[in-house]
């Protein structure tokens, strides 16, 4: 239960965070709109540090086979999260929106200083190939889910800063080129925001979400207990019965990583997409707000029950 715990804790700090965020803009400190310049710091400068960072560590054997699990696992977990997704729009009746929410998750910006915290800066690197593979994705099946057919532009995924900085990051690892240390001293002072700022910008959209449109929506509540319990709940049940923890030394860890970040909050990109192609910014906004709120609940939940499970 230990990790449980700790993350329990980790999930508090990052939601008073969040609180101040709320707090700036509703004592009209700062506008929601202000929350922009946040959006693209962290997109253009904070997480591609962090990513080309995290390959800056010693080959060895057993971190190929980490990045080949954590690897198989990203296209796992998110092939059957498309299969749930599908199912679940026919079943439930679920518009563009709710659909999206519940299959896309927030695991950039809240996975990564969770596993900084509870793991340290070393293990970053295995949650860097859900999130490329969520990246690609974000930019074709979301993406196509929320505006439609037709609207595709592989042009688009090419120009992706994230997805560059993994490949960079990949290069380096692979021929074993150091940055200099001044470099790295740099890139991992801004990787040390990535939490806090992310944060911010949910607490600073969050106060601009009408409280009425929340409390008056039972389909909001669907989705979030969608996105934060059941779909993470299938998933845990899948790991479990086919056992990837035990393929390779450390796996435990591996596994645990790419699946926590299915049990995170709705995508943040989800909501900057619905907003970009205005397909009801407000719910989106509202799903986002609420699952970030709640995880600080669900995720330790999910976990405890994952490691209860052995």
């Amino acid at each position: 239960m230990d990790i449980a715990f700790l993350l329990g804790t980790k999930i508090i700090e990052l939601t008073l965070i969040v609180l101040i965020g709320y707090r700036l803009v509703k004592s009209k400190l700062l506008k929601s709109e202000d929350s922009k310049p946040l959006s693209i710091i962290g997109l253009y400068v904070i997480s591609p540090a962090v990513m080309i960072e995290a390959f800056q560590i010693d080959y060895t054997p057993e971190i190929l086979q980490g990045l080949q699990l954590s690897l198989l696992m990203a296209v796992f977990l998110h092939i059957i999260l498309i299969i749930i997704g599908n199912l679940l729009k026919r079943l439930l009746k679920l518009d563009p929106i709710e659909h999206a929410t519940s299959i896309y998750s927030n695991s950039g910006n809240l996975i990564i200083p969770i596993v900084m915290s509870l793991f340290g800066k070393e293990w970053v690197i295995y949650a860097s190939c859900f999130i490329v593979v969520q990246t690609f994705l974000f930019w074709t099946h979301c993406r196509l889910i929320i505006v439609g057919k037709g609207n595709l532009s592989l042009k688009t995924i090419a120009k992706n800063i994230n997805i560059w900085s993994i490949l960079v990051g990949a290069f380096l690892f692979a021929f074993q080129i150091k940055l200099p240390n001044i470099i790295n001293g740099t890139l991992s002072s801004i990787g040390l925001f990535i939490g806090p700022n992310a944060m911010l910008v949910a607490g600073m959209l969050i106060a601009a979400i009408p409280l009425k449109s929340i409390v008056s929506s039972k389909r909001i509540y669907l989705v979030t207990l969608l996105r934060l319990l059941l779909i993470p709940i299938l998933l845990l049940v899948l790991i479990k019965l086919i056992g990837f923890a035990d393929w390779i030394e450390k796996g435990e860890i591996i596994v645990l990583i790419s699946f926590l970040a299915t049990t995170s909050p709705s995508a943040a990109t989800v909501t900057q997409m619905a907003v970009i192609y205005n397909n009801n910014p407000q719910k989106a906004s509202a799903i986002y707000g609420i699952t970030t709120l709640l995880c600080m609940f669900t995720m330790p939940l999910v976990i405890a029950l994952y490691q209860m499970w052995s």
